[in-house]
């Protein structure tokens, strides 16, 4: 009798238990259904944090600003950030649990052109929308991925004719070695004969690669009018910091395409990047209006982690503003009816100026920006508004060919 007493109690326990779990549950689940979620993969640690963390800072802004402004479709987004830690592996497994397990309506990621082709596949594969923030060397051409940060036929184009009528026409060009830094050494040759210049050489440098010694000795013994830094990641910045105690920065010019978007220019000092020349798609020290408000609310909140806002954050901000207000176009999270909303003539003004999609590439037309770094900041010399995405175009028609899938390695004739 006793025992059966205590067995009844019991599982009249375990049945007011599950009763008065049961609002939780309910309200768990609809928590979830009541969220729209957005994942994020970056490097967060590893050689190359210096990038992905103001990205995902600016990610997270965006998503506050939108989530404050009522979010989406009378729902909230609900960010999910995945840090790769700099490994490709790790790309590959987070893009796989975002599409499958979190079911995420977008995806936001990648810093190098390797991580990007890691997932590009795996989130075409689970039809799951890809949103690349990062400049690179252009050529990708797939519908389900849009492309924001410029490429070579963007900045390169505007920064090699100005470095050689500034400083001379013989060039020295630095690089890292992987995609992004062979191609756009052949596009800095090729806009440098195209104005009248020559590459003396090109070294390339894995990313790893800290000890830039022999590479100066032979900087030095070149001669050349100036040198151009197409180099990526932390390890690469003991480039800049060894051309100025070999003394070399107080004779030969330094110009770059990548200066500044892992934050260079806070790292080095004042006098060892003083003259640096770099091109972009924004600097934080644009006085626009837009970009003066943006920074006013911005770096109160985020000023700790990102002291200062890269390129590369700002278009992820673009890209997640981008992204939202083709939801509401569309009225949907729907992946195919989110990408005919980007792809009818859909556009963002913001921090940077305006972003416009082509239809044609997914990728952007931009403003353009040369500057020059001067103590831990950028002095903005000039600027070429609604640069096209040239490059891409040549290779890429997504509307005549919606089913490419692939990166096309553009044919750069030097």
């Amino acid at each position: 009798m006793r025992a059966d007493r205590r067995r009844f109690l019991k599982a009249a326990g375990a049945g007011l238990g599950a009763v008065s779990l049961a609002p939780t549950i309910v309200r768990d689940a609809f928590a979830q259904a009541n969220v729209i979620k957005v994942a994020a993969i970056h490097d967060l640690s590893g050689g190359l944090d210096i990038y992905g963390r103001p990205m995902v800072d600016c990610l997270n802004y965006a998503v506050e600003e939108i989530n404050g402004a009522g979010g989406l479709l009378g729902r909230q987004i609900k960010l999910i950030s995945y840090d790769a830690q700099s490994n490709i592996q790790l790309y590959t497994q987070f893009a796989t649990e975002a599409a499958t397990k979190e079911r995420v309506a977008v995806v936001h990621a990648g810093i190098t052109s390797a991580s990007r082709e890691a997932i590009r596949p795996v989130l075409k594969r689970f039809n799951t929308l890809y949103f690349y923030n990062t400049q690179y060397e252009g050529g990708v051409c797939d519908r389900n991925c849009f492309c924001t940060g410029s490429t070579p036929a963007q900045n390169v184009d505007k920064l090699v004719p100005f470095t050689l009528k500034r400083f001379g026409k013989k060039v020295y060009t630095v690089a890292a070695d992987y995609n992004y830094g062979q191609i756009t050494a052949k596009w800095v040759k090729k806009f440098t004969q195209e104005h009248g210049g020559e590459v003396l050489a090109t070294d390339y440098f894995p990313l790893e690669v800290s000890d830039f010694g022999p590479a100066i000795t032979k900087i030095q013994a070149a001669k050349p009018d100036f040198v151009m830094s197409a180099l990526v990641g932390g390890n690469h910045i003991s480039f800049y910091r060894q051309w100025a105690a070999s003394g070399m920065n107080k004779t030969t010019p330094v110009a770059s395409t990548t200066f500044g978007n892992g934050l260079e220019h806070q790292v080095t000092t004042p006098e060892e990047h003083k003259g640096y020349i770099g091109s972009q798609s924004y600097y934080q020290e644009l006085t626009t209006e837009a970009n003066q408000a943006f920074l006013k609310k911005f770096l109160p909140k985020y000023g700790g982690t990102t002291k200062y806002v890269t390129p590369l954050a700002i278009q992820s901000y673009h890209g997640l503003h981008l992204w939202a207000s083709a939801v509401k176009k569309a009225n949907s999270i729907d992946r195919m009816k989110v990408i005919e909303a980007l792809e009818a003539n859909h556009t963002f003004s913001g921090p940077a100026g305006k972003t416009a999609i082509d239809p044609k590439t997914h990728h952007c037309s931009l403003d353009v920006y040369i500057a020059e770094a001067q103590n831990r900041a950028f002095k903005v010399l000039e600027s070429y508004p609604q640069q096209p995405p040239a490059d891409t175009a040549a290779v890429c028609d997504l509307k005549k060919n919606p089913n490419e899938n692939q990166q096309y390695v553009i044919d750069v004739k030097t």
